[in-house]
């Protein structure tokens, strides 16, 4: 067994290591091999937030005892090669949250025909979302050439979707126009579909790298598309929320500043400029209202949903979001296929360091 892993204070350090495992499994266990997963921003936040929210307790690393490495969460599929559960079948797929590696035991709860959650005790308190696996068996109308997509889109166009609908719910906070820090982000670009989608929604500013000005422009969803570089160019007189995908406190600091009051609400996504170092001891660090500044945490938004519309509600209407997103994807997104977790390494380095071609989906295939 091989198994990639970040080194908790710096994710820019990596080891791939290799286990011997006797592939025994407890009762009612099953053991699958990972066939493939993507790779995105997104993931990148998983490893930068990975004490803050708890993203390095879903796969502790192996061989790891001074607690310095971890395993970044990774969305992708899986077949099951051994199993100790009368209900879950050798040969069945799986679609979840996996490890960065080549197996995982897996100790199934809450079996029905669709899904099943993971009961490991490490992972109990976890948000259920992630510890959810899908039975692609049990799923209607199941298209496997749809996998890469739904790897790469799925996750965050979840999040677009919890986005879309909180921001409807409250009305938009009554604001002028939503302004997406890092409008290249696949998450970003799902949200600003989503709202274009919407008749009721506000004017919907991209802000972007001017390396990615054209590329964001060119994909039609946003009503206007401003470089980080003339941030001056945005409309302070109108009442404003943020959505930041970036977590650059520069870019941050100066909307916040030069917003004030209009500055409804900024709501903190992701963290795609995670290593910019400008701190809150800098002045444009200072200018943040902290106030109007909240974490969006989508699994919550998500079980809040399930309990007002149900399973099925929820399913239905994040599907129909889901698949009109996908159908989109198809005229800008390419597929980057990357064999092996040595080979995977490269474009680890250049996601973190913030070398993002946005036009990219990158898929990890173990199979190859």
């Amino acid at each position: 067994m091989k198994e990639l892993q970040s080194k908790k204070s710096d994710i820019t350090s990596t080891r791939i290591i290799e286990i011997n495992s006797d592939g025994r499994l407890d009762e009612n266990d099953i053991l699958v091999k990972i066939e493939k997963f993507s790779f995105t921003a997104n993931n990148v936040t998983y490893g930068v937030a990975g004490d803050t929210i708890g993203y390095w307790q879903f796969f502790p690393a192996s061989e790891n005892t001074n607690n310095e490495w971890g395993c970044i969460p990774m969305w992708g599929f899986a077949e099951i090669i051994n199993s100790n559960n009368d209900d879950l079948k050798v040969g069945e797929r799986l679609f979840g949250y996996f490890p960065p590696a080549n197996i995982l035991s897996l100790s199934p709860i809450k079996i029905n025909a669709k899904s099943f959650s993971d009961g490991k005790k490490h992972r109990a308190e976890l948000p259920p979302v992630y510890n959810n696996y899908v039975r692609l068996s049990g799923e209607e109308n199941y298209d496997s050439s749809m996998d890469y997509i739904r790897a790469l889109l799925f996750p965050l166009h979840i999040t677009a979707f919890c986005l879309c609908d909180a921001l409807q719910d409250q009305s938009y906070l009554n604001s002028n126009q939503v302004l997406i820090i890092s409008a290249s982000s696949k998450t970003a670009i799902g949200l600003a579909q989503g709202l274009a989608d919407r008749k009721d929604s506000p004017k919907v500013i991209g802000l972007t790298s001017a390396k990615n000005l054209d590329f964001v422009k060119n994909l039609g969803c946003y009503d206007e598309v401003i470089s980080y570089n003339e941030l001056r160019k945005v409309d302070a007189s109108i009442k404003s929320v943020i959505v930041d995908m970036a977590g650059n406190r520069e870019i941050l600091g100066t909307l916040h500043k030069a917003l004030g009051d209009k500055m409804v609400k900024c709501l903190t996504v992701g963290m795609t400029h995670w290593d910019n170092e400008t701190t809150a001891e800098d002045l444009l660090g200072q200018a943040m209202n902290r106030d109007r500044t909240e974490f969006f945490f989508a699994p919550a938004h998500i079980q809040k949903r399930i309990g007002d519309w149900g399973q099925e509600g929820y399913s239905q209407k994040t599907n129909e979001f889901m698949t009109n997103r996908a159908i989109q994807s198809k005229d800008w997104m390419k597929i980057k296929e990357i064999s092996s977790l040595e080979n995977f390494v490269k474009t680890y380095d250049e996601v973190v360091s913030g070398n993002i071609n946005p036009n990219e989906g990158i898929i990890i295939n173990l199979d190859n």
